[in-house]
This record gives C-alpha cells, sequence and structure tokens, in this order.
C-alpha cells in the first residue's frame, strides 16, 4: 500500500516513486500527476519507513491509517487545518498511547493530511497479503539455515604465520656500515 509513496520536504502532498534518474529520482504528484525530479540532496521519506513514537514502541504508518479507517468507518477524516486542540484530541482518540511529547501537532497535521490524500486516490488498502515470491525465498531460506547451519556462518580469517613479514627486510644504509674495515 505504501510501498512507492513518497514524502519530499519542502513540497507539500505526496508523491508516486516512477524511476530512478540521473540526478536523483523521478516522481510524480498524486493530486496533479505532474513529473518531478527530486535530486538527491532532498529528503526523501517513503511512507512504508515512518512511524508514529507510542509510549510502548513505535506504530507504523500503515496501522495509524488502519486506525484511522476504523474509527471513521473507511470515511475522510477531519481537516489537516483544523486546530491544534482539535487534532491533538482526534489523534488522542485515534492512538491513545501516543507519545505527547515526541509527536508534535506538526507530525499530526502531516499523517491527517497523507490519510485524507490516500483516502481520496483510493489508495488504502489493509489486506495483509504478503507477496507469493517474498514467502517462498524467506521460506527456502530459512528451510537452508536449518538443514546446514554451518553455511550461514562465515569462514574464520586465515592467520599468517608468526615472524613472517611483507615487508622486505632493511638493509644498511651505507654498505660499509654492516662490514668491519679490515686495516691493512
Amino acid at each position: 500500500m505504501l510501498k512507492d509513496i513518497l514524502s519530499i520536504s519542502g513540497y507539500g502532498g505526496l508523491f508516486k516513486y516512477i524511476s530512478q534518474g540521473r540526478a536523483g529520482i523521478i516522481v510524480e504528484s498524486l493530486e496533479d500527476k505532474k513529473r518531478m525530479n527530486a535530486s538527491a540532496s532532498a529528503k526523501v521519506s517513503a511512507l512504508e519507513d515512518i512511524a508514529i513514537f507510542t509510549d510502548t514502541e513505535d506504530l507504523p504508518l500503515k496501522d495509524v491509517f488502519k486506525a484511522i479507517s476504523d474509527k471513521e468507518n473507511g470515511g475522510e477524516t477531519i481537516g489537516h487545518k483544523s486546530s491544534a486542540d482539535q487534532l491533538k484530541a482526534y489523534f488522542a482518540e485515534v492512538i491513545p498511547n501516543y507519545d505527547r511529547e515526541r509527536v508534535y501537532v506538526s507530525d499530526i497535521k502531516k499523517v491527517v493530511n497523507w490519510y485524507n490524500i490516500l483516502h481520496k486516490f483510493e489508495m488504502l488498502d489493509f489486506s495483509e497479503k504478503e507477496e507469493p515470491e517474498k514467502v517462498e525465498a524467506k521460506a527456502e531460506n530459512d528451510k537452508e539455515t536449518k538443514e546446514n547451519p554451518e553455511k550461514k556462518a562465515k569462514p574464520a580469517a586465515k592467520k599468517k604465520p608468526a615472524g613472517s613479514t611483507n615487508a622486505a627486510k632493511k638493509k644498511p644504509a651505507n654498505p660499509a656500515d654492516g662490514k668491519e674495515r679490515s686495516k691493512n
């Protein structure tokens, strides 16, 4: 659901990842369908990587959106331009244990706005199906590890014998320094 949906710092709204470009990534705005290049120095965040702080653990954004959808029976939520007190009260209803010290009103505004955008474009899908390829690959990897546990461990680095060095032995700078002069 949130895999290719991005938020770019400095730009309003949400964007869909299109492809890798020469100087960054190419994205398309969900609202006006215009494509643009997001430079490599832009702060880009995938919605699937974002989580909300709670008193116990971080709650993934997908779960936050699911809680909002459940509260609103699949409908739109309050506007992101509501007052700070209204937004805090609403968020407390949706996620009662959110960390009130680390989750700011600006964060709540973003979450509410993103939810409404995704709802508008019918991009909220809360089905719990995993991609079949990933499930098969994961099962095979687990099976392989159980059958051959030593396969997972890396071999130890080879040790060099004591006293061997790669550096050439030092020779005296002056050949006469290493020899005793004979007296004639």
